[in-house]
C-alpha cells in the first residue's frame, strides 16, 4: 500500500465509461484511467516504438510524465515530450550503448536524465528520483523505483500524474481532478513545496493563468503560503524569473495576476517597479490580450519611465529586443497617437524612423493603444520605398551636398502628404518647377 498500510483490499469507489476513457478508483489511493485519443497515439513514432521497445526488453518501467501527460488529458497535442523511469542513468547509458544509441547533452545526468537520439528525435528520459536536500533553489537527489515518491517531489497536482504508454494515466494526488475542475494546487503543503524551490511562486501563476476558467479562485492557504514565502525569490536567478514571468504575462488573467503578485509582495522581488501603475496595467491589458502582445507590451504599462526598464532588466537580465521594446513603448505611448482615425501618423514615423523593427514595434504599440483596427490596417501594410536618391539629383545638376540633402527632404515630405503615392517623375519634376 502506497501509505504504508498492509492491506491489499482493492475497493473500487466507481467505474465510469465515458467515450473511449475508462475510469476507476482502486486500491492505494491510486487514480487510474486508459486514455485513447489521437493525440496520444500519434505520439507513437519510430523513435518512440524503439525506445518503448528497449526499456520493456530490459524490465525497466517508462511512463509519460509531467507537462505532455497534463496536455494530452486536456485535449492538446504536447510539444514537448518527457518521460520518467525506474532505470537509473547508468542502466540507461549501458543499454543505449549497447543498441549503438547516440546519446547527447549530457548536462542533466547528475539529476537523472539521459537524452537519447533515435530516429532523429530526442527522447528526454529522467530516473524516478526524491529530492532529498534542497536549499530553495537547487536540490540533492536521490534515485527511486517508486513512482509515488517522485510524484511526492512534483510542484502542482496537474504535473505530477504520469501517463503509461499503453494508455494507462496513473495519478496519486488527484491531479485529473484538479485539471477537470480547473484547480491549481500544490502537491501536499505549499509552504513545504515552495520552500523546497522558491520558483514554484511563479510557476503556480503561470498556471493559474493556463488552468484556471476564473480570476480569483484562489485557496486561502495557498496564498497565504506564498506571501510568506515570497522574499525566497530574491535568490532565484533572473533569467528563471523571466521565463516564468513572460509565460504568465502571456496567459490568462494576466492583469489579474500581477494585481496579486503586488498583493502578495512578491514584486519587488523579482524586478518590477515598487511604485507600478495597476490601473494602466488592467487598462491594456483589457483590450490588448485578444491581439496576442509581447510580454513586454503588457508589462510596459507597469512602468512610469525609462528608468523602470533599466531596473528591470538589471534584475531579469531581458534581452536586448525586449528592453528596446520597452523603450520604445514608454517613450511613445503618448506622443505617438492617430489622427482622425488615420494610420499615417504611425506610417509616418516607420518612414522617417532610425528604429529597427520599426514596424513590428508600432504593432506593438497598436495593440498597447487598444487600436484594433488600426493594428489590422497596420499588419497589410508594406513599406514604401522612397523613390528618389542623390544619384538622381546629381544627374539633374545639383553638385552641392547641402544642397542634395535639403531636396531629398523636402522631396521626402512632399511624398509623405501625398500619402507615398508620387513617383519618382512627379517628384523630380517638382524639383524642376521649384
Amino acid at each position: 500500500c502506497i501509505y504504508g498500510i498492509q492491506m491489499w483490499r482493492q475497493v473500487i469507489l466507481s467505474t465510469a465509461i465515458v467515450g473511449r476513457v475508462s475510469l476507476s478508483w482502486s486500491y492505494r489511493s491510486l487514480f487510474t484511467m486508459q486514455l485513447k485519443t489521437k493525440d496520444f497515439q500519434s505520439l507513437f513514432t519510430d523513435g518512440l516504438k524503439g525506445i518503448a521497445e528497449m526499456f520493456e526488453k530490459n524490465k525497466y518501467e517508462l511512463r509519460i510524465a509531467g507537462g505532455a501527460v497534463r496536455d494530452l488529458l486536456s485535449g492538446k497535442q504536447p510539444e514537448d515530450v518527457d518521460f520518467a523511469t525506474t532505470a537509473t542513468p547508468d542502466e540507461m547509458k549501458s543499454m543505449f550503448q549497447a543498441a549503438g544509441i547516440r546519446m547527447i547533452n549530457t548536462n542533466g545526468e547528475k539529476h537523472g536524465t539521459i537524452t537519447a537520439r533515435l530516429h532523429n528525435q530526442n527522447f528526454e528520459v529522467t530516473t524516478l528520483r526524491l529530492d532529498v536536500v534542497t536549499d530553495g533553489r537547487h536540490a540533492e537527489v536521490e534515485f527511486t523505483t517508486d513512482w509515488q515518491k517522485d510524484a511526492e517531489r512534483r510542484d502542482l497536482t496537474i504535473n505530477s500524474m504520469f501517463l503509461g504508454l499503453d494508455g494507462t494515466l496513473y495519478d496519486y494526488f488527484n491531479g485529473y481532478e484538479d485539471l477537470k475542475n480547473r484547480k491549481v494546487k500544490f502537491v501536499g503543503d505549499a509552504s513545504q513545496r515552495i520552500q523546497e524551490d522558491y520558483l514554484r511562486i511563479l510557476r503556480y501563476f503561470r498556471f493559474y493563468g493556463k488552468v484556471a476558467e476564473e480570476p480569483g479562485d484562489h485557496d486561502a492557504e495557498t496564498l497565504k503560503a506564498i506571501k510568506e514565502h515570497a522574499k525566497g525569490l530574491a535568490a532565484i536567478s533572473g533569467e528563471r524569473i523571466w521565463v516564468e514571468l513572460k509565460k504568465t504575462l502571456m496567459g490568462n488573467h494576466a492583469a489579474h495576476l500581477l494585481f496579486l503578485i503586488y498583493d502578495l509582495e512578491v514584486a519587488q522581488y523579482i524586478g518590477l517597479p515598487v511604485e507600478g501603475n495597476l490601473e494602466e496595467l488592467d487598462r491594456v491589458w483589457n483590450h490588448a490580450h485578444r491581439w496576442s502582445p509581447k510580454p513586454m507590451t503588457v508589462l510596459s504599462a507597469l512602468f512610469r519611465d525609462t528608468h523602470d526598464v533599466d531596473r528591470l532588466d538589471l534584475r531579469l537580465k531581458i534581452s536586448k529586443e525586449e528592453k528596446t521594446l520597452g523603450f520604445f513603448l514608454v517613450k511613445y505611448r503618448r506622443d505617438l497617437l492617430k489622427a482622425s482615425d488615420e494610420l499615417k501618423p504611425y506610417t509616418d514615423f516607420i518612414i522617417d524612423s532610425r528604429e529597427p523593427d520599426a514596424q513590428s514595434k508600432v504593432c506593438e504599440l497598436l495593440k498597447y493603444q487598444g487600436e484594433g483596427k488600426l493594428l489590422a490596417e497596420m499588419k497589410k501594410w508594406s513599406i514604401p520605398r522612397f523613390p528618389v536618391s542623390g544619384h538622381d539629383l546629381r544627374k539633374m545638376g545639383m553638385s552641392s551636398g547641402k544642397e542634395i540633402g535639403t531636396t531629398i527632404q523636402s522631396l521626402r515630405e512632399m511624398w509623405k502628404k501625398s500619402h507615398y503615392r508620387m513617383n519618382k517623375e512627379e517628384l523630380l519634376n517638382s524639383v524642376k518647377k521649384l
